[in-house]
């Protein structure tokens, strides 16, 4: 009996040692982990903010601050139309702006809402991406 008992408390030792020897290995996995996380994380940030000025119009000709005070209007916005109004005040300002820089840009705003779908604009009922 006295030999049962020892063996399962080796036993459960050992494991209970091997497990801590996982777990040791973990800290650098962590690491790994966690700096792949926060390369993706940036990576993500930049597309965004690299889709965000590409949907303003003439952003390149923009400070970040212009930029965040533009969405911030926009967002603002209650209407469509004045979200219209607030786009073609802009528009005329970059042409202005691009004139005076000797740079080209469309003469064109983008189409309305940037590229970003629209409602009913799904793959679902109604929508334009489905099969019909």
């Amino acid at each position: 009996m006295y030999g049962k008992n020892l063996m399962v408390t080796v036993l459960t030792g050992a494991l209970a040692f091997t497990s801590g020897l996982g777990l040791a290995a973990d800290p650098d996995q962590d690491r790994t982990r966690l700096r792949d996380k926060t390369s993706d994380q940036a990576r993500d940030q930049d597309r965004l903010r690299d889709r965000d000025q590409e949907m303003i119009y003439g952003s390149q000709l923009m400070t970040e601050q212009e930029r965040n005070e533009y969405r911030s209007r926009m967002r603002a916005a209650r209407t469509a139309q004045e979200r219209e109004r607030i786009r073609s005040e802009h528009h005329e300002r970059m042409r202005v702006r691009a004139k005076e820089r000797g740079v080209s840009i469309p003469d064109e705003p983008p189409a309305m809402g940037g590229g970003m779908m629209k409602p009913g604009g799904g793959m679902g009922p109604g929508g334009g991406g489905g099969r019909r």
